[in-house]
Protein backbone atom coordinates (compact mmCIF):
# COMPACT_ATOMS: atom_id res chain seq x y z
CA UNK A 1 0.00 0.00 0.00
CA UNK A 2 1.55 3.83 -0.99
CA UNK A 3 1.40 4.98 2.79
CA UNK A 4 3.15 8.30 1.85
CA UNK A 5 0.61 10.50 1.38
CA UNK A 6 -1.73 9.44 4.57
CA UNK A 7 -1.17 11.12 7.81
CA UNK A 8 -2.27 11.06 10.82
CA UNK A 9 -2.72 14.19 13.26
CA UNK A 10 -3.59 13.92 16.88
CA UNK A 11 -7.25 14.78 17.53
CA UNK A 12 -6.56 18.50 18.43
CA UNK A 13 -3.84 18.97 15.73
CA UNK A 14 -4.22 20.63 12.64
CA UNK A 15 -4.10 19.06 9.57
CA UNK A 16 -3.25 20.07 5.59
CA UNK A 17 -6.00 21.49 4.10
CA UNK A 18 -6.86 21.25 0.28
CA UNK A 19 -4.57 23.46 -1.05
CA UNK A 20 -1.88 22.35 1.06
CA UNK A 21 -2.16 24.82 3.68
CA UNK A 22 -3.04 23.94 7.69
CA UNK A 23 -7.04 23.01 7.65
CA UNK A 24 -9.18 22.75 10.27
CA UNK A 25 -8.91 20.20 13.50
CA UNK A 26 -10.54 16.83 12.98
CA UNK A 27 -11.26 13.99 15.03
CA UNK A 28 -7.97 11.56 15.24
CA UNK A 29 -9.72 8.49 13.50
CA UNK A 30 -11.03 10.23 10.51
CA UNK A 31 -7.14 11.62 10.39
CA UNK A 32 -5.71 8.16 10.42
CA UNK A 33 -7.26 7.88 7.49
CA UNK A 34 -7.19 11.30 5.94
CA UNK A 35 -5.45 11.94 2.63
CA UNK A 36 -3.16 14.68 2.15
CA UNK A 37 0.23 16.03 0.29
CA UNK A 38 3.23 15.17 2.32
CA UNK A 39 4.92 18.04 4.33
CA UNK A 40 7.16 19.38 3.66
CA UNK A 41 7.85 18.32 -0.20
CA UNK A 42 4.95 16.40 -2.24
CA UNK A 43 5.88 16.05 -5.92
CA UNK A 44 2.44 15.94 -6.11
CA UNK A 45 1.51 19.01 -4.90
CA UNK A 46 1.10 21.51 -7.48
CA UNK A 47 2.46 24.05 -5.33
CA UNK A 48 5.88 22.20 -4.64
CA UNK A 49 6.47 21.46 -8.37
CA UNK A 50 9.29 22.62 -10.19
CA UNK A 51 9.47 26.00 -11.81
CA UNK A 52 9.35 24.62 -15.09
CA UNK A 53 6.33 22.21 -14.62
CA UNK A 54 4.83 25.31 -12.80
CA UNK A 55 5.29 27.42 -16.51
CA UNK A 56 4.68 25.65 -18.18
CA UNK A 57 0.81 25.24 -17.25
CA UNK A 58 0.93 29.05 -16.67
CA UNK A 59 1.80 29.41 -20.29
CA UNK A 60 -0.61 27.95 -21.78
CA UNK A 61 -3.34 29.95 -19.70
CA UNK A 62 -1.14 32.96 -20.87
CA UNK A 63 -1.26 32.04 -24.70
CA UNK A 64 -4.98 31.22 -24.42
CA UNK A 65 -5.48 34.57 -22.44
CA UNK A 66 -3.60 36.44 -25.02
CA UNK A 67 -5.61 35.04 -28.03
CA UNK A 68 -9.34 35.85 -26.27
CA UNK A 69 -8.15 39.33 -24.97
CA UNK A 70 -7.34 40.02 -28.92
CA UNK A 71 -10.21 38.60 -30.18
CA UNK A 72 -12.43 41.29 -28.01
CA UNK A 73 -10.59 43.90 -29.50
CA UNK A 74 -9.44 43.10 -32.45
CA UNK A 75 -12.77 44.06 -34.35
CA UNK A 76 -12.02 47.67 -33.92
CA UNK A 77 -10.33 48.91 -36.90
CA UNK A 78 -13.07 46.71 -38.91
CA UNK A 79 -15.88 47.91 -37.61
CA UNK A 80 -16.69 50.22 -40.69
CA UNK A 81 -15.87 47.60 -43.22
CA UNK A 82 -18.34 45.30 -41.09
CA UNK A 83 -20.81 47.74 -40.59
CA UNK A 84 -20.77 48.33 -44.56
CA UNK A 85 -20.81 45.02 -45.57
CA UNK A 86 -23.61 43.62 -43.55
CA UNK A 87 -25.77 46.65 -43.91
CA UNK A 88 -25.47 47.67 -40.10
CA UNK A 89 -27.28 51.00 -40.36
CA UNK A 90 -26.42 52.83 -36.85
CA UNK A 91 -23.53 53.42 -34.43
CA UNK A 92 -25.05 51.56 -31.78
CA UNK A 93 -25.61 48.45 -33.67
CA UNK A 94 -22.06 48.32 -35.06
CA UNK A 95 -20.26 48.71 -31.43
CA UNK A 96 -22.95 46.21 -30.33
CA UNK A 97 -21.35 43.70 -32.55
CA UNK A 98 -17.49 44.35 -30.70
CA UNK A 99 -19.16 44.49 -27.41
CA UNK A 100 -21.22 41.35 -27.21
CA UNK A 101 -18.41 39.06 -27.07
CA UNK A 102 -17.58 40.93 -23.99
CA UNK A 103 -21.01 40.88 -22.60
CA UNK A 104 -21.03 36.92 -22.60
CA UNK A 105 -17.52 36.95 -20.96
CA UNK A 106 -19.73 38.28 -17.67
CA UNK A 107 -21.67 35.16 -17.49
CA UNK A 108 -20.05 32.09 -18.76
CA UNK A 109 -17.56 32.29 -15.81
CA UNK A 110 -20.48 31.69 -13.79
CA UNK A 111 -20.42 28.58 -15.03
CA UNK A 112 -17.25 27.47 -15.86
CA UNK A 113 -15.39 28.92 -12.48
CA UNK A 114 -18.07 26.15 -9.92
CA UNK A 115 -17.75 23.75 -12.67
CA UNK A 116 -13.70 23.57 -12.03
CA UNK A 117 -13.94 23.52 -9.03
CA UNK A 118 -15.85 20.19 -9.37
CA UNK A 119 -13.91 18.44 -12.45
CA UNK A 120 -10.68 19.95 -12.65
CA UNK A 121 -8.96 22.78 -14.49
CA UNK A 122 -7.99 20.80 -17.42
CA UNK A 123 -11.56 19.55 -18.63
CA UNK A 124 -12.63 22.94 -18.63
CA UNK A 125 -9.81 23.74 -20.44
CA UNK A 126 -10.14 21.99 -23.13
CA UNK A 127 -13.63 21.76 -23.41
CA UNK A 128 -13.90 25.88 -23.62
CA UNK A 129 -10.75 25.96 -26.27
CA UNK A 130 -13.59 23.87 -28.85
CA UNK A 131 -16.27 25.92 -27.76
CA UNK A 132 -14.39 28.94 -28.85
CA UNK A 133 -12.68 28.14 -31.75
CA UNK A 134 -15.57 26.93 -33.27
CA UNK A 135 -17.70 30.31 -32.51
CA UNK A 136 -15.42 32.70 -33.25
CA UNK A 137 -14.45 30.47 -37.03
CA UNK A 138 -18.39 31.41 -37.72
CA UNK A 139 -18.26 34.84 -37.36
CA UNK A 140 -16.00 34.74 -40.04
CA UNK A 141 -18.79 33.00 -42.69
CA UNK A 142 -21.54 35.67 -41.48
CA UNK A 143 -23.36 36.91 -43.59
CA UNK A 144 -26.00 38.99 -41.70
CA UNK A 145 -25.62 41.37 -38.37
CA UNK A 146 -27.87 38.88 -36.64
CA UNK A 147 -26.03 36.22 -37.46
CA UNK A 148 -22.52 37.82 -36.24
CA UNK A 149 -23.80 38.53 -33.64
CA UNK A 150 -25.34 35.28 -32.09
CA UNK A 151 -21.69 33.77 -32.81
CA UNK A 152 -19.60 36.26 -31.03
CA UNK A 153 -22.07 36.01 -28.14
CA UNK A 154 -21.46 32.50 -28.81
CA UNK A 155 -17.47 32.69 -28.76
CA UNK A 156 -17.43 34.97 -25.90
CA UNK A 157 -18.68 32.33 -23.73
CA UNK A 158 -16.09 29.79 -24.12
CA UNK A 159 -13.53 32.84 -24.10
CA UNK A 160 -14.68 34.34 -20.55
CA UNK A 161 -13.57 30.43 -18.98
CA UNK A 162 -9.99 31.65 -19.23
CA UNK A 163 -9.87 34.37 -16.66
CA UNK A 164 -11.67 32.61 -14.05
CA UNK A 165 -9.01 29.41 -14.73
CA UNK A 166 -6.59 31.97 -14.69
CA UNK A 167 -7.29 33.12 -11.17
CA UNK A 168 -7.55 29.48 -10.06
CA UNK A 169 -4.58 28.11 -11.51
CA UNK A 170 -2.14 30.69 -10.11
CA UNK A 171 -3.70 30.34 -7.14
CA UNK A 172 -3.08 26.64 -7.46
CA UNK A 173 0.41 26.42 -7.80
CA UNK A 174 2.50 29.31 -6.50
CA UNK A 175 2.66 30.68 -2.61
CA UNK A 176 1.07 33.67 -1.94
CA UNK A 177 4.94 35.32 -1.27
CA UNK A 178 5.26 34.73 -4.98
CA UNK A 179 2.03 36.39 -6.39
CA UNK A 180 3.34 39.72 -7.38
CA UNK A 181 5.85 37.56 -10.33
CA UNK A 182 3.41 35.21 -10.96
CA UNK A 183 0.79 37.27 -11.96
CA UNK A 184 3.27 39.57 -13.98
CA UNK A 185 4.65 36.90 -15.95
CA UNK A 186 1.35 35.19 -16.56
CA UNK A 187 0.10 38.73 -17.66
CA UNK A 188 2.85 39.26 -20.02
CA UNK A 189 1.65 37.75 -23.08
CA UNK A 190 -2.05 38.41 -22.82
CA UNK A 191 -1.68 41.87 -22.17
CA UNK A 192 0.12 42.08 -25.79
CA UNK A 193 -3.31 41.23 -26.87
CA UNK A 194 -4.74 44.80 -26.32
CA UNK A 195 -2.65 46.23 -28.87
CA UNK A 196 -1.78 43.56 -31.03
CA UNK A 197 -5.63 43.15 -32.05
CA UNK A 198 -6.20 46.27 -33.06
CA UNK A 199 -2.74 46.86 -35.03
CA UNK A 200 -3.60 43.32 -36.73
CA UNK A 201 -6.65 43.78 -37.75
CA UNK A 202 -5.97 46.90 -38.86
CA UNK A 203 -3.97 45.64 -41.50
CA UNK A 204 -5.98 42.52 -42.28
CA UNK A 205 -8.86 45.20 -43.23
CA UNK A 206 -6.43 47.42 -45.21
CA UNK A 207 -5.01 43.98 -46.98
CA UNK A 208 -7.81 42.09 -47.25
CA UNK A 209 -11.67 41.13 -45.88
CA UNK A 210 -12.32 41.68 -42.44
CA UNK A 211 -13.48 37.78 -42.38
CA UNK A 212 -9.72 36.75 -42.09
CA UNK A 213 -10.32 38.71 -38.73
CA UNK A 214 -11.48 35.67 -37.12
CA UNK A 215 -10.49 32.74 -39.73
CA UNK A 216 -6.99 33.90 -38.48
CA UNK A 217 -7.44 34.37 -34.86
CA UNK A 218 -9.24 30.65 -35.44
CA UNK A 219 -6.72 28.90 -36.92
CA UNK A 220 -4.26 30.10 -34.04
CA UNK A 221 -6.82 29.02 -31.47
CA UNK A 222 -6.78 25.11 -33.15
CA UNK A 223 -2.51 25.53 -32.70
CA UNK A 224 -3.06 26.10 -29.12
CA UNK A 225 -5.62 23.74 -28.38
CA UNK A 226 -3.91 20.92 -29.80
CA UNK A 227 -0.48 22.04 -28.19
CA UNK A 228 -2.27 22.38 -24.67
CA UNK A 229 -3.67 18.88 -24.48
CA UNK A 230 -0.39 17.61 -24.15
CA UNK A 231 1.37 20.13 -21.96
CA UNK A 232 -1.36 21.70 -19.45
CA UNK A 233 -1.61 18.64 -16.39
CA UNK A 234 -4.11 19.06 -13.69
CA UNK A 235 -3.83 21.98 -10.72
CA UNK A 236 -6.72 21.45 -8.37
CA UNK A 237 -5.26 20.17 -5.34
CA UNK A 238 -9.16 18.70 -4.35
CA UNK A 239 -9.42 16.99 -7.10
CA UNK A 240 -5.74 15.39 -7.58
CA UNK A 241 -5.99 14.66 -3.55
CA UNK A 242 -9.41 12.59 -4.35
CA UNK A 243 -7.87 10.54 -6.94
CA UNK A 244 -5.39 9.44 -4.66
CA UNK A 245 -7.82 8.92 -1.82
CA UNK A 246 -9.91 6.78 -4.80
CA UNK A 247 -6.34 4.89 -5.96
CA UNK A 248 -5.41 4.35 -2.51
CA UNK A 249 -8.77 2.73 -1.56
CA UNK A 250 -8.65 0.59 -5.28
CA UNK A 251 -5.32 -0.76 -3.99
CA UNK A 252 -5.90 -1.80 -0.31
CA UNK A 253 -9.57 -2.24 -0.19
CA UNK A 254 -10.24 -0.21 2.81
CA UNK A 255 -13.10 2.28 1.86
CA UNK A 256 -12.40 4.55 4.96
CA UNK A 257 -9.58 6.88 3.16
CA UNK A 258 -10.48 10.15 2.34
CA UNK A 259 -10.43 13.54 1.44
CA UNK A 260 -11.25 16.95 3.26
CA UNK A 261 -13.71 17.72 0.43
CA UNK A 262 -14.73 14.53 0.69
CA UNK A 263 -15.79 14.44 4.28
CA UNK A 264 -17.56 17.87 3.80
CA UNK A 265 -20.06 16.59 1.37
CA UNK A 266 -21.06 12.95 2.44
CA UNK A 267 -24.12 12.56 2.91
CA UNK A 268 -24.63 15.13 -0.18
CA UNK A 269 -26.52 13.79 -3.52
CA UNK A 270 -24.12 14.85 -6.68
CA UNK A 271 -27.30 17.27 -7.51
CA UNK A 272 -26.99 19.28 -4.06
CA UNK A 273 -22.72 19.67 -4.59
CA UNK A 274 -23.67 20.34 -7.87
CA UNK A 275 -26.24 23.70 -7.33
CA UNK A 276 -24.30 24.25 -4.31
CA UNK A 277 -20.97 25.03 -6.29
CA UNK A 278 -22.84 26.53 -9.36
CA UNK A 279 -24.70 29.07 -6.88
CA UNK A 280 -21.30 30.14 -4.99
CA UNK A 281 -20.18 33.03 -7.25
CA UNK A 282 -23.81 34.40 -7.04
CA UNK A 283 -23.53 34.25 -3.11
CA UNK A 284 -20.09 35.88 -3.02
CA UNK A 285 -21.49 38.61 -5.24
CA UNK A 286 -24.67 39.23 -2.49
CA UNK A 287 -23.25 38.34 0.93
CA UNK A 288 -18.98 38.35 0.73
CA UNK A 289 -18.28 42.26 1.34
CA UNK A 290 -14.55 41.56 0.05
CA UNK A 291 -15.73 39.90 -3.51
CA UNK A 292 -18.12 42.54 -3.47
CA UNK A 293 -15.43 45.66 -2.99
CA UNK A 294 -13.17 43.94 -5.54
CA UNK A 295 -15.96 43.40 -8.15
CA UNK A 296 -17.17 47.16 -7.85
CA UNK A 297 -13.47 48.18 -8.14
CA UNK A 298 -12.72 46.04 -11.17
CA UNK A 299 -16.12 46.71 -13.15
CA UNK A 300 -15.11 50.42 -13.28
CA UNK A 301 -11.64 49.87 -13.95
CA UNK A 302 -11.99 47.35 -16.94
CA UNK A 303 -14.92 49.30 -17.97
CA UNK A 304 -13.03 52.44 -18.84
CA UNK A 305 -10.08 50.54 -19.99
CA UNK A 306 -12.68 49.23 -22.61
CA UNK A 307 -14.21 52.41 -23.48
CA UNK A 308 -10.65 54.01 -23.91
CA UNK A 309 -10.43 51.14 -26.43
CA UNK A 310 -13.31 51.41 -28.58
CA UNK A 311 -13.12 55.13 -28.95
CA UNK A 312 -9.54 55.20 -29.40
CA UNK A 313 -9.08 54.50 -33.13
CA UNK A 314 -11.97 56.68 -33.68
CA UNK A 315 -9.95 59.39 -32.27
CA UNK A 316 -7.03 59.18 -34.59
CA UNK A 317 -9.18 58.87 -37.78
CA UNK A 318 -11.54 61.90 -37.14
CA UNK A 319 -9.65 64.12 -35.17
CA UNK A 320 -6.09 63.43 -36.64
CA UNK A 321 -6.97 61.88 -40.29
CA UNK A 322 -5.14 59.15 -40.03
CA UNK A 323 -5.58 55.99 -41.57
CA UNK A 324 -7.20 53.10 -40.36
CA UNK A 325 -4.32 50.60 -40.84
CA UNK A 326 -2.24 53.68 -38.49
CA UNK A 327 -4.78 54.55 -36.08
CA UNK A 328 -4.24 51.10 -35.08
CA UNK A 329 -0.50 51.51 -34.30
CA UNK A 330 -1.49 54.05 -31.42
CA UNK A 331 -2.70 50.68 -29.65
CA UNK A 332 0.89 50.46 -28.85
CA UNK A 333 0.65 52.29 -25.74
CA UNK A 334 -1.94 50.69 -24.35
CA UNK A 335 0.07 47.79 -24.37
CA UNK A 336 3.24 49.54 -23.50
CA UNK A 337 1.31 50.68 -20.44
CA UNK A 338 0.12 47.67 -19.40
CA UNK A 339 3.65 45.61 -19.33
CA UNK A 340 5.21 47.85 -17.27
CA UNK A 341 2.54 48.14 -15.03
CA UNK A 342 2.15 44.36 -14.46
CA UNK A 343 6.28 44.01 -14.07
CA UNK A 344 6.16 46.96 -11.80
CA UNK A 345 2.96 46.20 -10.12
CA UNK A 346 4.50 42.37 -9.51
CA UNK A 347 8.00 43.57 -7.98
CA UNK A 348 5.95 46.10 -5.46
CA UNK A 349 3.75 43.65 -4.40
CA UNK A 350 5.97 40.96 -3.58
CA UNK A 351 8.57 43.85 -1.68
CA UNK A 352 5.50 45.29 -0.26
CA UNK A 353 4.30 41.53 0.88
CA UNK A 354 7.50 41.16 2.09
CA UNK A 355 7.94 43.44 4.08
CA UNK A 356 4.53 43.45 6.02
CA UNK A 357 5.03 39.89 6.55
CA UNK A 358 8.36 40.50 8.16
CA UNK A 359 6.98 43.03 10.20
CA UNK A 360 4.06 40.65 11.42
CA UNK A 361 6.53 38.05 12.79
CA UNK A 362 6.38 35.93 9.77
CA UNK A 363 2.23 35.88 9.65
CA UNK A 364 0.78 36.60 6.03
CA UNK A 365 -2.40 38.30 5.05
CA UNK A 366 -4.05 38.64 1.76
CA UNK A 367 -4.08 42.78 2.67
CA UNK A 368 -0.29 42.54 2.11
CA UNK A 369 -1.06 42.87 -1.24
CA UNK A 370 -3.30 45.76 -1.37
CA UNK A 371 -1.48 48.92 -0.45
CA UNK A 372 -0.16 49.68 -4.05
CA UNK A 373 -3.34 50.43 -4.90
CA UNK A 374 -3.23 53.53 -3.43
CA UNK A 375 -0.35 55.08 -5.30
CA UNK A 376 -1.88 53.34 -8.34
CA UNK A 377 -5.07 55.43 -8.36
CA UNK A 378 -3.09 58.69 -8.43
CA UNK A 379 -1.02 57.39 -11.85
CA UNK A 380 -4.64 56.49 -13.52
CA UNK A 381 -5.39 60.15 -12.87
CA UNK A 382 -2.60 61.36 -14.10
CA UNK A 383 -2.62 59.03 -17.59
CA UNK A 384 -6.40 59.97 -18.03
CA UNK A 385 -5.68 63.94 -17.55
CA UNK A 386 -2.54 63.78 -20.01
CA UNK A 387 -4.76 61.79 -22.69
CA UNK A 388 -7.93 63.67 -22.10
CA UNK A 389 -6.67 67.16 -22.57
CA UNK A 390 -3.91 66.35 -25.07
CA UNK A 391 -6.69 64.86 -27.23
CA UNK A 392 -8.64 67.97 -26.84
CA UNK A 393 -6.57 70.29 -27.63
CA UNK A 394 -5.24 68.64 -30.32
CA UNK A 395 -1.46 68.08 -29.06
CA UNK A 396 1.13 66.06 -30.54
CA UNK A 397 0.41 62.41 -30.78
CA UNK A 398 3.54 61.67 -28.23
CA UNK A 399 1.53 63.12 -25.30
CA UNK A 400 -1.87 61.75 -26.20
CA UNK A 401 0.11 58.04 -26.46
CA UNK A 402 2.06 58.80 -23.37
CA UNK A 403 -1.15 59.94 -21.27
CA UNK A 404 -3.12 56.37 -22.16
CA UNK A 405 0.16 54.72 -21.73
CA UNK A 406 0.28 55.87 -17.69
CA UNK A 407 -3.11 55.42 -17.42
CA UNK A 408 -3.03 51.96 -18.41
CA UNK A 409 0.03 51.36 -16.26
CA UNK A 410 -1.77 52.50 -12.94
CA UNK A 411 -4.58 50.65 -14.02
CA UNK A 412 -2.71 47.34 -14.31
CA UNK A 413 -1.23 47.61 -11.09
CA UNK A 414 -4.29 48.25 -8.88
CA UNK A 415 -5.96 45.34 -11.12
CA UNK A 416 -3.25 42.97 -10.38
CA UNK A 417 -3.66 44.09 -6.89
CA UNK A 418 -7.07 43.16 -6.62
CA UNK A 419 -7.00 40.03 -8.11
CA UNK A 420 -4.03 38.79 -6.03
CA UNK A 421 -5.76 39.58 -2.97
CA UNK A 422 -8.94 37.54 -4.30
CA UNK A 423 -6.83 34.91 -5.08
CA UNK A 424 -5.64 34.63 -1.38
CA UNK A 425 -8.16 35.22 0.32
CA UNK A 426 -10.69 32.35 -1.09
CA UNK A 427 -7.88 30.18 -2.21
CA UNK A 428 -9.44 27.03 -2.50
CA UNK A 429 -12.65 29.09 -4.15
CA UNK A 430 -10.55 31.57 -6.28
CA UNK A 431 -12.30 30.16 -9.39
CA UNK A 432 -15.61 31.08 -8.20
CA UNK A 433 -14.46 34.23 -6.68
CA UNK A 434 -13.05 35.05 -10.22
CA UNK A 435 -16.53 34.35 -11.74
CA UNK A 436 -18.71 36.71 -9.10
CA UNK A 437 -16.07 39.94 -10.22
CA UNK A 438 -15.75 38.64 -14.21
CA UNK A 439 -19.43 39.18 -13.66
CA UNK A 440 -19.11 43.31 -13.51
CA UNK A 441 -16.22 43.33 -15.18
CA UNK A 442 -17.50 42.21 -18.31
CA UNK A 443 -20.58 44.06 -17.73
CA UNK A 444 -19.10 47.38 -17.31
CA UNK A 445 -16.72 46.48 -20.72
CA UNK A 446 -19.58 46.29 -22.33
CA UNK A 447 -21.93 48.64 -21.63
CA UNK A 448 -19.02 51.69 -20.81
CA UNK A 449 -18.25 52.20 -24.85
CA UNK A 450 -21.80 52.30 -25.57
CA UNK A 451 -22.24 55.27 -23.95
CA UNK A 452 -18.26 56.99 -24.99
CA UNK A 453 -19.84 58.59 -28.22
CA UNK A 454 -22.11 60.65 -26.71
CA UNK A 455 -19.67 61.24 -23.10
CA UNK A 456 -17.31 62.70 -25.29
CA UNK A 457 -19.43 65.05 -27.63
CA UNK A 458 -20.65 66.47 -24.53
CA UNK A 459 -17.93 67.11 -22.76
CA UNK A 460 -14.94 66.86 -24.95
CA UNK A 461 -12.35 64.41 -24.07
CA UNK A 462 -10.51 66.39 -21.37
CA UNK A 463 -13.50 67.01 -19.07
CA UNK A 464 -15.29 63.76 -19.77
CA UNK A 465 -11.33 62.00 -18.41
CA UNK A 466 -11.30 64.64 -16.35
CA UNK A 467 -14.55 63.08 -14.26
CA UNK A 468 -13.78 59.27 -14.91
CA UNK A 469 -9.93 59.98 -13.31
CA UNK A 470 -11.59 61.17 -10.16
CA UNK A 471 -14.08 58.83 -10.29
CA UNK A 472 -11.30 56.11 -10.27
CA UNK A 473 -9.73 57.91 -7.42
CA UNK A 474 -12.58 58.44 -5.47
CA UNK A 475 -13.72 54.97 -5.26
CA UNK A 476 -10.05 53.29 -4.74
CA UNK A 477 -8.56 55.12 -2.22
CA UNK A 478 -11.32 54.39 0.42
CA UNK A 479 -11.95 50.89 -0.61
CA UNK A 480 -8.09 50.02 -0.27
CA UNK A 481 -8.16 52.11 3.47
CA UNK A 482 -11.34 49.83 4.10
CA UNK A 483 -9.89 46.71 3.41
CA UNK A 484 -6.73 47.50 5.02
CA UNK A 485 -8.66 48.11 8.06
CA UNK A 486 -11.04 45.62 8.16
CA UNK A 487 -10.16 43.02 5.19
CA UNK A 488 -9.42 40.38 7.60
CA UNK A 489 -12.93 40.90 9.42
CA UNK A 490 -15.04 40.57 6.45
CA UNK A 491 -13.09 37.30 5.05
CA UNK A 492 -13.98 35.82 8.59
CA UNK A 493 -17.52 36.69 8.03
CA UNK A 494 -17.64 35.72 4.35
CA UNK A 495 -16.19 32.37 4.76
CA UNK A 496 -19.73 30.87 5.38
CA UNK A 497 -20.47 31.77 2.29
CA UNK A 498 -18.34 29.39 0.52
Amino acid sequence: MNTDSIKAQSAKGKVEGPNGTDGASLEQSADLFLVTFDCPKDPDNPKDWSLARKWMVTSVLSATGFNRIMVSTIMAPALPAIAAELHISNEFESVMAMSVYLLATAFGPLVFGPLSEIYGRAPLLHATNLWFLIWNAACGFAHQKSLLITARLLAGLGAGAVYVLASGVLGDVWYPEQRGRSLGMYLLIPLLGVAVGPIIGGFIVAGTTWRWIFWSTSIFQAIMTLASVPIFQETYAPLILFRKARRLRTQSGDHRYHTTNEKLVEGRSAFWVLRWSLSRPIRLLLFHHIIQIQACLSGLSYGILYLVLSSYSDLWTSTYHESVSTSGLHYISVCVGEVIGAQIGGFLMDHIFARLKARANGITKPEHHVPVMIPASLVTLLGLLLYGWGAQRRRSWLMVDFGVAIFTCGQQITGQALQAYVIDATPEYASSASASSQLFRSLCAFGFPLFAPAMHSALGYGWANTVLGLVVLTSTIPATIAILLYGDKLRVKGEGRL
